[in-house]
């Protein structure tokens, strides 16, 4: 079973919906094959040194970042989530739905 953040990328990005996962000094290796395993189609970045880590300010894990198209910061959430929730998946599909700011 995916996980609910894979799962929500599964059904929303065709509607705008862009998910990245960020890995924390993990080799290349060890997160491609936790991903086959996993069956996990989100772009995952490898953060080799922490160095991203540190500059976002991430001190647990899973942190999430919901950010606009304008590439302006909306939320930070610290913590899981459960995502394919009807509460979770109303806040994405609201936020994919407002229109820009300008």
């Amino acid at each position: 079973m995916p996980s609910t953040v894979e799962q929500l990328h599964r059904d929303l990005s065709g509607r705008g919906l862009s998910v990245l996962a960020v890995n924390i000094q993990e080799s290349h290796s060890a997160v491609a094959a936790w991903a086959r395993e996993k069956k996990v189609t989100i772009p995952i970045l490898l953060d080799a040194d922490g160095e991203v880590t540190r500059q976002y300010g991430v001190i647990a894990t899973p942190t999430v970042f919901l950010i606009d198209r304008e590439g302006r910061l909306l939320g930070r959430l610290v913590g899981p989530r459960d995502w394919s929730s009807p509460a979770g998946k109303a806040l994405i599909v609201g936020l994919l739905a407002a229109p820009a700011a300008r």
